[in-house]
């Protein structure tokens, strides 16, 4: 592969767009896989050595995939959890990772929102029954669903995203608010009249859970069988973190049992899900990982993703540093 010298070298290692890739090649040589010229692996794994950058999302980074990067400077993920990403590798090499906070904030929030109305109201499983020409008298008592308003919400996880579902619950829907995670936050207290909680003690008193933690060796099965078992019969829980942050197995035979009333999913320990137990449950929403797929919020990732890139290959600090150890100026 020849490539002119006088432009460092990005690499997509996800779809992008012409125009992204347009504006990308005013400084840089560009490299995107087609899947028309074969293997998308494969191309990606030819370019490697001649990549100075990477940007996309949905792949999984690390010694033995980028140990032919020779010159790798940076890698832009569009996105904001970067467990996808082997961070201690990074910092060894000395390659900056990037992300895409604080963009996609107020979409998933509003996706979360979304998940807790749709399983409370038990709209998915409504809808298909009201399209299978079910509706023929009044809706039995059988189907009816929970209120939300005034119900009791526990976020587990106040960071950024966190506080924007709490907002929802007090200032929209009259929802008592209780958190837990590592520290206490007094000005969302005082804002949000919320009230801070054990994990334990905010399972057993919520009726809505809403899972909102960054995946990490410490929150992976944060909720397993154990966690289920203190929540209310009559309790939701709704995950737009990570799939493993949720024990699944344990989760499938909770709602198989009516340990709990239900749960609204965005997110799997297996992704894409193609098949699961879950498909069968008539309480459990399931998305399919959607919490910044607006056309808005994925443009201004997209934005962000391309203004860190573009930094640190022309030797300015990004933004958006998740490993700020290895940056030089």
């Amino acid at each position: 592969m020849s490539l002119p010298s006088t432009k460092k070298t990005v690499l997509a290692f996800s779809r992008v767009s012409p125009e992204m890739i347009e504006r990308l090649q005013q400084d840089f040589n560009v490299i995107a896989p087609n899947p028309k010229l074969g293997d998308i692996n494969q191309q990606f794994n030819d370019a490697l050595p001649h990549a100075h950058g990477l940007i996309g999302v949905g792949r999984k980074l690390g010694r033995q995939q980028l140990e032919n990067a020779k010159q790798l400077e940076v890698v832009s993920s569009v996105s904001v959890g970067y467990d996808n990403y082997d961070v201690d590798y990074f910092n060894e090499r000395g390659i900056m990772l990037t992300n895409t906070p604080d963009v996609l904030t107020e979409s998933t929030a509003d996706l979360a929102f979304a998940l807790i109305m749709s399983s409370a109201r038990r709209v998915a499983e409504l809808d298909a029954w009201t399209k299978a020409g079910q509706w023929q008298a009044s809706v039995p008592p059988a189907l009816f669903g929970c209120d939300v308003h005034g119900k009791t919400l526990g976020i587990v996880g106040m960071g950024n995203i966190g506080a924007a579902v709490a907002r929802r619950g007090h200032f929209g829907f009259n929802m008592p608010i209780l958190y837990s995670g590592n520290s206490r936050k007094t000005a969302l207290e005082q804002e949000l009249a919320a009230q801070y909680r054990s994990l334990d003690q905010l399972l057993a008193e919520a009726d809505f859970v809403c899972l909102v933690v960054p995946l990490s060796d410490k929150t992976k099965h944060l909720i397993g069988q154990r966690e289920l078992a203190l929540m209310k019969p009559s309790a939701i829980l709704v995950n737009i973190s990570r799939g493993p942050v949720v024990d699944e197995p344990a989760l499938i035979q909770a709602l198989q049992n009516a340990t709990i009333r239900g749960a609204g999913l965005d997110v799997y320990e297996k992704e894409p899900l193609a098949q699961s137990p879950l498909f069968q449950l008539k309480n459990a929403v399931t998305l399919p990982h959607i919490g910044s797929a607006t056309h808005e919020t994925r443009e201004a990732m997209a934005n962000r993703a391309l203004a860190n890139l573009r930094s640190a290959l022309l030797g300015e600090r990004p933004q958006d540093l998740v490993n700020p150890q290895v940056w030089t100026a």
